[in-house]
Formats: structure tokens, sequence, C-alpha cells
């Protein structure tokens, strides 16, 4: 029967804990061994897939296929299983119960005994066993909820991704431990033979110490030889994660150019943005501005109220004693001139607010106004001292009233009317 992944996979299916069974698939799988390397892939994925009750049962197979496979001087199923055995192991014993824990215990000392596998592949199957041992919890005590969320399965506190790192570097120390004194003696022992300042002994002596010597180099080989193994199983698992990191780098690079890209290009929209805003509140404030009214903006204040002024005094006009001789005459009949002369209050024209006040002449006024008519012109003519006579020559202008009783008394009264008749004034 040729051999192919799936007929593997139903092989494996028919696995239980019987010798028959385990020592059937064994045989049939011996027969296979051109393709080692695939069957122990496909191998670790069943037994990861299986049940954990089954898993017992893929560790006793790789036991009998490895036994036979030295007993045969065959390399291919060692050499296939040995990169992949520890993790298996580890993945059996963690999920088993303590029974099973016990078998896959003794299995791991049987092959210890019998050197099925290369010391640093033991000494990293027993590292991994001993952090699912310790990573127990003691009795009574809970794992906290959150304990598993970065550390390891195993609870040693170590990140899953060098959970692998952990027992290959325990392998590197153990290994080197036991070397380097082994080589160290090897070394002390070829020196003190081939010694140039020493003396040779005899050559059967001689003999048997150059034997002597080669027993120890070739232990010093072998020691060594181990110690290399475990530290390139180290180094290439060192490897695949640098390699896996320098991948993940390398995403990572180009996602951060392709944000940083994005984030300047939002900026700028952003910015944008945020200038129409502005454009459009100023063009909103200056449309308002616009239709508001041309009202004095300016805060309402209390007129100041000016304080009253004096009530003015009005002018005195000095109206000096007529010159036209007719009236001097009549006026010198009553009395002197000085009698009748007198200041006549009048206003000065700017109404009752005005506060101007002045003096004027009878002179002064007759030449502000032109139009005052002169008495000799009102007919006050041939006055010869006869009252009757000068009375009945007067001739009345408008607004002028004479009486013949008291003549002396009311002619001042008619010189105001007269005054008041051709200025437009009232006297008070």
């Amino acid at each position: 029967m040729a051999y192919n992944d799936e007929a593997l996979r139903a092989k494996l299916a028919t696995l239980n804990e019987t010798q028959e069974s385990i020592v059937s698939v064994s045989q049939w799988i011996a027969f296979h061994r051109r393709y080692a390397d695939k069957i122990a892939q496909v191998w670790l994925t069943k037994l990861k897939d299986s049940p954990p009750p089954k898993r017992l049962n893929y560790v006793y197979l790789v036991n009998d296929i490895v036994q036979n496979a030295r007993a045969r001087k065959r390399a291919e199923f060692p050499n296939a299983f040995s990169p992949i055995i520890a993790e298996a192991v580890q993945q059996a014993y963690r999920s088993s119960p303590t029974d099973i824990q016990g078998k896959l215990k003794r299995l791991l000392e049987v092959w210890k005994t019998r050197n099925v596998f290369e010391p640093s592949i033991l000494a990293a199957i027993q590292a991994r066993v001993d952090d699912v041992d310790n990573s127990k919890p003691a009795s009574g005590k809970k794992t906290l909820m959150g304990n598993s969320l970065f550390n390891s399965s195993t609870g040693t506190g170590m990140p899953k991704e060098l959970e692998s790192l952990g027992p290959l570097q325990t392998a590197v120390t153990k290994s080197d431990f036991t070397t380097r004194p082994v080589v160290d003696t090897a070394q002390a022992e070829y020196n003190k033979i081939n010694d140039p300042s020493t003396t040779k002994p005899s050559a059967p002596v001689y003999a048997a110490n150059l034997s002597s010597l080669i027993k120890k180099l070739a232990s010093a080989e072998a020691s060594l030889t181990e110690t290399i193994t475990a530290r390139k199983a180290l180094v290439a698992d060192l490897r695949r994660l640098l390699d896996l990191n320098e991948a993940a780098l390398s995403k990572d690079e180009a996602l951060f150019v392709d944000l940083s890209a994005k984030r300047a290009a939002e900026e700028t929209n952003k910015r944008d943005v945020e200038d129409s805003i502005m454009r459009g509140l100023a063009e909103t404030q200056q449309e308002i501005d616009d239709n508001l009214p041309l009202n004095d903006t300016r805060p309402d204040v209390e007129e100041l109220t000016p304080e009253p002024e004096d009530t003015p005094i009005p002018e005195e006009i000095e109206v000096s004693a007529p010159r036209n001789p007719n009236l001097q005459g009549i006026l010198a009949g009553f009395g002197t001139s000085d009698d009748i002369s007198g200041a006549i209050p009048v206003t000065n024209g700017a109404g009752p607010s005005s506060s101007k006040k002045r003096k004027l002449s009878h002179d002064q006024y007759i030449a502000q106004d032109a139009s005052f008519p002169d008495l000799g012109e009102m007919g006050v003519t041939g006055f010869d001292g006869n009252y009757d006579n000068t009375a009945a020559s007067i001739t009345p202008v408008p607004g002028m009233t004479i009486e013949t009783p008291g003549f002396a008394s009311s002619l001042e009264q008619d010189v105001e009317a007269l005054i008041r008749a051709n200025s437009g004034g009232t006297a008070g």
C-alpha cells in the first residue's frame, strides 16, 4: 500500500491502548520510513487534535517506532521525532490526569535508561514535564482569572512564544555543565603527554598513556557533541523567533507609514473644514451687520440740565430832551428839560431771553430807527404859548392819544406810545 497522509490518518484513527494495535500501526509506519519527516508532522497534528485520554497511545506508538529503529540502527525516525517529541510529551502530560502523568514519567525514565533519544532531547523533555508540575496551583488556591492573558499556558510567567526556548536553554546549560569537566580533563591529559619538556616513558607505558588519552578525548568529544546538538536546537528556535519578529516588524513599519500618511491627510482635511466654517461665520456676520438699521449704538446718556439763566434786565435808553424847538417850547412851560428826560426801559429786540444790555441816547435811537417821526412833522407848529392853540395845532398820530387836561403829564406817555407804534415793541 502506497503512502499518503490520508492513509496515515486512517491508521492513527484505529490506534488504541492495546499492544496489538500499537505494534500494527508501528510496523506500517516503519515500512514507509522514507516518509519519516511527513509521518512525524502528521503524528504531532493528530496528537494535538485527539482527546487527552488517547494522547498516551500516540506517545507509546513513538516509543515502539524509535526503539525498533535504534535496534535496527536506522536513524530516520529518531531524527524525525527528536525535534518534536518534547512538545508532544508536554501536550500529553499537561492535559492528562494524575495516573496517566505517572505513566508518562515512567516512560521517560525508560528512555533515559535505554538512551532512546539523545541526552539533550531527554533533558528538554524533562524540563517540559517539570514546568507543568511547577505550574500547578497549590491546593485550596484558585488561579486568577487574568493570569493566562499574557502569561504562558504553563503558568511559569514566560510568554507562550518563548516557552520552547526554556527547555532548549536548560538542555544546553546541563550539557555544558557535564561536558566542560570531561573536556578539561582530556585537554590536560593531552598537554601532559605531549609536553616536550617531559621525558617520555618506556614504550609500553607510553602506549598505555596514549590509549588512556584516546579514551578521554573520545569521551570529551561525545559530551561536546551533545552540547553542540542542544545548542543547534536552541539556535534554530531562536532563528525561528527572529524570522517571525522580522516579518512582523516589516508589516508594522509598513502599517506605520500608511497610518502616518492617513493622519497627515486627515489633518489637512480638518484644517480645510475649519477654514470653511470660519469663512461661513464671517459671511453670516457680515449679512447680519448689513441688515441691521443704522442706529446710534452709543449708550444713552442723561442730558445735562443747563443752569437757569438770570432774568435779563431791560435796557435803559436815555432819551435826552427833544431838540425840536417847538416841542422844547411846549415842554418848557411845564418844567425843565431834565424833568421830562429820563431813562425809558426798552428791550433790545432780542426778546425776553436775551441778556445783552446797552444804553442808547435819543440821537442814537433816532439814528437806529429812521422811521421815528419828528414832532415838527406831526403838525406841531406855531406854538405861541397858548395851550388851546398849541393843542389844537398838533396833528394826532395813529396810536397816540392827546388829552387836553394834564398835557404835560400825558405827553411822556404819548411819546412812549409813539415809540412803540414805530418800533413794534411793547412797553412794560
